[in-house]
């Protein structure tokens, strides 16, 4: 892949550049479609609470009403609905709780259930201290173990058995891994959402997948809450054990991307330039970078080797092998 000729110096200023003009295009595009949805709801809204106000005049003052709108207001932020057909719907029993814990430890935080007792946010800030490392270390030894089974494997036996260089193998197994991802962990239970979830279309289904599976995790959509009562306990574990599972297959489906060459053609574009290293060195510098490798995360899933295998490895690259005897 050919990338312009770029000075160097230049290359950081034009990915900051870059970056800055992505994140004005995203404020204006969401500023001009939002605003005007935003204000008719606003002057909706006006207009319904003046209504109500003239409708009950002389019973309801709007002082009252006010009150009375704040606590509303105040319980739902803490997942806490005033609806008579949600009263009932708790958010702090087991598949409940099991659905807040994995959404905090996948970094999704939907928000739509939080901790109310000084205990419970304490305990929630040592619980994520400890459970994040614990989710980054699974994620990482999960993703070694099925990078070799469903990436790596795949682009060998196209490029082996049917003659496809590797980088086009590579290409055709990241853009299928894609489509599969989308297809079985997105738009399938995008389906399943439409069909369950009453109020949500089709679009909004896909809205919340992609949202749950990407860890943005907004809140305005979470399901759960129009499911039969007999089986909410079930669908709650079911949705919690689908985002832990999509997770993983959308991280998946990135690092084989990640891995693509034309990628690593990108990456090097914009890396810093680095000093050839002297050939007096280039032993040193092997044991170094196999010293860093054995601290290093990806190492727990695997044995690392020994230093004495390591210190042998290099002494047989570095000593001449001994001649016969003379």
């Amino acid at each position: 892949m050919e990338l312009p000729a770029v000075p160097r110096p230049w290359r950081y200023w034009l990915l900051l550049g870059s970056y800055g003009l992505f994140l004005l295009l995203g404020a204006a595009v969401f500023a001009g479609v939002e605003a005007p949805r935003e204000a008719g709801l606003r002057e909706a809204l006006r207009g319904a609470r003046a209504g109500f106000l003239r409708q009950h005049q002389g019973c309801v003052s709007e002082p009252g009403l006010e009150r009375l709108l704040e606590r509303v207001l105040g319980a739902d932020s803490s997942g806490v609905s005033a609806l008579g057909n949600v009263s009932d719907d708790e958010n702090w029993d087991f598949s409940s709780a099991l659905f807040f814990a994995a959404s905090v430890l996948s970094t999704t935080g939907y928000g739509h259930t939080v901790p109310l007792s000084d205990g419970g946010k304490v305990f929630c800030i040592f619980y994520t201290l400890l459970g994040l490392p614990a989710t980054l270390l699974l994620a990482t030894c999960l993703l070694q173990q099925l990078m070799g089974l469903l990436s790596h494997r795949p682009v060998q036996y196209l490029h082996t058995h049917w003659g496809i260089p590797p980088g086009h193998a590579a290409l055709g197994h990241a853009a299928t891994m894609g489509l599969s991802v989308l297809g079985l962990f997105i738009l399938l239970p995008a389906l399943c959402f439409w069909a369950l979830e009453k109020g949500w279309n089709f679009l909004e289904s896909v809205y919340f997948c992609f949202i749950s599976l990407s860890t943005i995790g907004l809140g305005d959509y979470v399901p759960g809450h129009s499911s039969p009562a007999s089986l909410r306990h079930l669908y709650k574990i079911s949705i919690t054990c689908y985002l832990l599972l999509g997770l993983l297959a959308m991280l998946l489906a990135l690092e084989t991307i990640y891995e693509l060459r034309e990628v690593h053609s990108l990456v090097r574009f914009f890396a810093p330039t680095q000093a050839p290293a002297s050939p007096s060195n280039e032993d040193d510098d092997r044991l170094e970078i196999l010293s860093r490798d054995q601290l290093g995360l990806a190492t727990v899933c695997g044995a690392p080797p020994s230093w004495s295998q390591a210190d042998n490895e290099a002494d047989g690259r570095s000593a001449p092998p001994d001649g016969p005897s003379g």
